[in-house]
């Protein structure tokens, strides 16, 4: 048996809790520490999970530099905070697995992998959908041309909350249906286009015409080869959708996360011309099987295997992240532009 790893886990919100449960029951890790601002919070975990007396529980970040053997850290606080914590935990020769976003800031993205890099040390972000199995068979099923030529893309992911107060509904929602497309296509947008509606938090002032936190959101990502995902993005909806699709010249493959029968469905069908006349022919539907496990299970369990064998994930990297977000804040200049197409190319180098 490899020696354990110990990890401390930053922030158990609805999120961390969960990172938390998981990391307490991987045969390969201690959870040696726990940190939440919140001291009601420690005490909830405490109980909820019976935690040893020896699992140091603080208020503080920076008690963790007292902790002895400490490998890694799992950062679930709000993203505004994570490029200090992420910087001063690589600088304290810790092992990073970050909630997503990275960071809200390309450059600062750059930097800590950059960072990253220079203390040979592991930068995992938790992309969890990357690491679900209907979107890891999924990637081998568009990969492999089973759709035949692709076509277009589309995603819807609405519900109703939690509404953020920190960002909108395209930094909140967005980057999941963005990092399942760029997965399944082995590619990134070269162009981006995004326009939305203020309901609940509006501006006030002078910027009141063009500020607030988008409710709603609809984009159009342009991907080297002409391929175009189209996604619409709504926390002020109570039709609670989860779904994603591809179509091809052969047919069509779903990710309906609300399915929990067949999530991941292969519709075959294509047109036959008969005259002036297109004719649906070659029909059939296809509930594809999937592997067992819990995605953020797997995201645990990736990060420690990167940390023992030290090599990056090959999934979700830091530079994955940095892509990610990269292309959400592209995204946000179409925004604030009324929907202006904005060219990644061109943005990341500004």
């Amino acid at each position: 048996m490899t020696n354990k790893i110990n990890i401390a886990v930053i922030g158990v919100g609805r999120w961390g809790v969960h990172l938390l449960r998981n990391f307490l029951a991987h045969p390969q890790v201690n959870v040696v520490a726990v940190v939440d601002p919140h001291p009601e919070r420690l005490a909830a975990v405490k109980q909820q999970f019976n935690l040893d007396e020896n699992v140091l529980l603080t208020t503080k970040w920076h008690d963790l530099k007292t902790v002895p053997g400490l490998t890694g850290v799992a950062i679930a606080t709000p993203a505004t905070t994570h490029y200090a914590l992420i910087k001063d935990s690589l600088q304290q020769g810790y092992h990073v697995l970050a909630e997503k976003p990275l960071t809200l800031d390309p450059a600062e993205c750059r930097e800590l992998c950059q960072l990253a890099e220079q203390y040979h040390l592991i930068l995992m972000i938790d992309h969890t959908y990357l690491f679900h199995p209907a979107v890891e068979r999924g990637k081998t099923v568009v990969q492999a041309g089973k759709l035949g030529d692709l076509r277009y893309g589309y995603a819807t992911r609405t519900h109703l909350g939690p509404v953020r107060q920190d960002v909108d509904a395209l930094w909140d929602l967005a980057i999941h249906d963005i990092a399942i497309f760029n997965a399944w296509l082995g590619q990134i947008p070269v162009k981006v286009q995004a326009t939305g509606t203020v309901w609940l938090q509006g501006a006030v002032g002078e910027d009141a015409d063009i500020r607030g936190l988008a409710d709603l959101v609809w984009l159009t990502l342009t991907y080297p080869d002409g391929f175009q995902a189209y996604i619409h993005l709504c926390w002020l909806n109570p039709d609670k959708q989860r779904r994603l699709g591809i179509v091809g010249s052969l047919g069509s493959l779903i990710f309906d996360e609300m399915s929990l029968s067949s999530p991941l469905t292969l519709l075959h069908g294509e047109f036959e011309q008969q005259g002036n006349q297109f004719i649906p022919v070659n029909q059939s539907q296809i509930a594809l099987e999937l592997e067992t496990g819990e995605p953020l299970g797997r995201v645990c369990s990736s990060f420690v295997v990167s940390i023992l064998n030290n090599t990056p994930s090959e999934v979700s990297s830091g530079w994955v992240g940095t892509e990610l977000v990269e292309i959400l804040a592209a995204l946000t200049v179409s925004l604030e532009q009324g929907g202006q197409p904005v060219f990644l190319n061109n943005y990341s180098q500004v």
